[in-house]
């Protein structure tokens, strides 16, 4: 027959006791590190990409660039046509850059527009940052909407 020593029992009694208040203390500390912006969060989200794409100066950018491309892209044709392999690499080379310098200056222009806004929005609201909605998981409050109506006018 199994003799149980009172001695073991006490050991793997207090042995119980032990993990099952660890996992306590455990399941209470995951649940303490977790935060959650509050309903009145002074953190705002807006979609920043849509508000780039719905604002009206958009399309004007995007056919001034074609009208550049094509512009380029005569150039190009025109001035490459006696040139070697390697001033025309370069050539290229430096129209791209040219393409690339006239993208970021009208974007720059639609950007510091759709900023402008967004801080005019957030301050209105009392809000002390504003993120992307794309780096959000959960919480904050979202003035996509009303940068959208404040930038074209709907």
């Amino acid at each position: 027959m199994l003799k149980i020593d009172k001695r073991q029992v006490k050991i793997v009694s207090l042995a119980v006791v032990v993990f099952f208040l660890l996992g306590i203390v455990g399941i209470a500390a995951s649940q303490s590190s977790k935060t959650y912006a509050a309903p009145s969060s002074n953190i705002g989200i807006v979609n920043y990409n849509a508000i780039i794409q719905q604002h009206p100066d958009t399309a004007k950018a995007e056919e001034t660039l074609k009208a550049e491309y094509e512009n380029l892209k005569k150039e190009y044709e025109t001035r490459s046509a006696s040139m070697s392999d390697q001033e025309k690499q370069d050539y290229q080379s430096q129209l791209q850059q040219r393409m690339s310098q006239k993208q970021q200056e009208l974007l720059k222009e639609i950007t510091d527009k759709v900023d402008a806004t967004v801080k005019g929005i957030a301050e209105a609201k009392g809000l002390t940052v504003v993120i992307d909605k794309n780096y959000v998981v959960y919480g904050g409050q979202d003035i996509t909407d009303e940068v959208l109506k404040k930038i074209t006018g709907k």
